[in-house]
Order: structure tokens, then sequence, then C-alpha cells
């Protein structure tokens, strides 16, 4: 694959510092534990990870200080997708303060739980574009985790704020388990047509069903984004440990190799490593 393979997505929590109230229900209950840098560390090394990005779970300031701390510590995370308040008047100023915290230089982007936002239309509000422009202007990236339905609005707030990169967590959620493309790829297509997105390959195997999933049931969803976007503004995410749910680690890694096997070699490193290290300066 690569010898330099970047995990761009996975996540780490610790239930003894903070609860994680989305575990709820018996299907979640093998993530009901806590997932440490060292357990990360124990999964990806051996499939040949050099470096990675942690992505906050929750929407408490107190978690990003701690994942930079962490990743501060760590050989592997360089880089922490972290949250703040988008709709807060001094959203500057709080990004200025995580910059300037334990950690702060390992901060390279911001992600808000759109996906549990009722409205549709939530990346548009002036208050979260107004906090977006923030985000850009502090140097940083933002990470887009939205249901297929909410790829309208992503789409229209990455067309507001051009300056900023918008980065597409899990190929925006499509339908993978019905087995549906449309309107998922007509609206991820519209996505991509901004210079300014850029997608992860990443949350595949969990939005399938998780226990009969192929890498060929796959293949339609990914094929649809690497033409979309194109290999240079694709990166693998493993979506550790949520991914093992359906797949272990080596198996996410051995499946994004099968689906992008047709690629030449400089795009499959684009993928494994060199988009991810472009996008959040790794």
């Amino acid at each position: 694959m690569t010898a330099n393979l970047i995990d761009a997505h996975h996540h780490l929590w610790d239930l003894d510092v903070r609860d994680q109230p989305w575990l709820t229900g018996p299907d979640l209950a093998p993530l009901r534990r806590s997932f440490l840098a060292a357990d990360f560390a124990d999964a990806a090394g051996p499939a040949g990870v050099v470096s990675s990005v942690v992505v906050q779970t929750v929407t408490d300031p107190d978690e990003t200080p701690e994942l930079l701390a962490t990743a501060e510590d760590s050989p592997l995370i360089l880089g922490v997708v972290g949250w703040t308040d988008l709709t807060a008047p001094d959203a500057a100023d709080r990004l200025a303060r995580l910059r300037a915290g334990r950690g702060g230089d390992r901060l390279v982007g911001i992600r808000h739980q759109v996906q549990g936002e009722p409205d549709p239309d939530w990346l548009t509000r002036p208050d979260v574009l107004r906090g977006l422009a923030a985000v850009a202007a502090a140097g940083l990236v933002y990470d887009l985790v939205v249901t297929a339905g909410q790829l309208p609005a992503a789409t229209r707030a990455a067309a507001a704020v051009p300056d900023l990169r918008f980065v597409l967590d899990h190929l925006g959620k499509p339908p993978i388990a019905s087995g549906q493309l449309e309107p998922w790829a007509c609206a991820v297509r519209d996505l991509a047509a901004l210079p300014n997105t850029v997608c992860k390959l990443s949350g595949m195997v969990t939005e399938a069903d998780w226990h009969h999933w192929t890498p060929a049931g796959l293949r339609p969803y990914a094929d649809t984004v690497l033409d979309a976007f194109g290999p240079d503004r694709v990166m693998f995410g493993s979506d550790w440990p949520v991914c093992t749910l359906a797949a272990s680690y080596d198996e996410v890694v051995a499946t994004a190799g099968e689906l992008t096997a047709a690629l030449t070699e400089a795009e499959r490193r684009s993928v494994f490593a060199g988009t991810a290290a472009d996008v959040y300066g790794l």
C-alpha cells in the first residue's frame, strides 16, 4: 500500500474522564470502554501507520485540550481535529486559546456534530458562517460530519467560505446498507465541484451491513468519491475504534487498499498519505 500510511481519522476516549453520551443501546456495547492512545498504537502500528489525526467525539470544550495534550505525548498523533462553539461571538478567541495551550501546535481542524442538528441548514446559519470564517482565519480546516441529506447545506457553506478547506468525513454517510446511490452521489459531486473541498475514505463499513458487508458492496461509493474529488483530494481514515463494530483495523486498511487497487502508485500515495499531510499540514 504505502510505506508511510497516515490515518487521517480515528478517535480516543477515556470513560474514567468523561462519558460518551452517544454510546447507547446494545449495538454499541462493544465501544463502551476506554480507547486510549496506546490502544490505537497497538491497532495501527502493525498496519504500517506512521502518523495520524485524532478527531473529537463530544461537544465538550474540555475534550479538545485533553486530545491536544495526548497528541503532544504521542509519537503517532500529529494532528487533532477538535471542537469549539462556532456560534459563540468570541469563536476566534477560543481558537487562539486552544492554539496557545499545551499541544496547541497539533490543532489542525475543528468539527461539530452537524449530523445531530435538527436544522438541515445549520451550516448556513449566519452565526455558524461567522464561526467558519474564524476557523479559516486561524489557518485551520473544518471537518464535515453530515448525513447525506445535509450535503446540500454543506455545499452552500463551502461556497460561502471559499478560504476554508472543508473535509468531508465518511463520504457524507451514504446509504450503503440499502445499496442506494442517489441522491447521495449527485450531492457529493456538487460538493466536490468546489475546489476547497476534500473527502475522507472512511466510515464505510459501519454505514454498510455490519455483519455482511463486502468490498464489492462498498466499491460504488468509493469509486464515486474518487472520481468526483480525484485521488489528490481523498484521504484514508480508519474511523477506529468505531470501525471495529464491523471490521478489524487490518480489515479496514486492506479493504481500502482493494478499493484503490486500480489507481496509480502516485495516486495511492496521495490517498494513503499525501492528501492528509497536505490538508492538515502534518
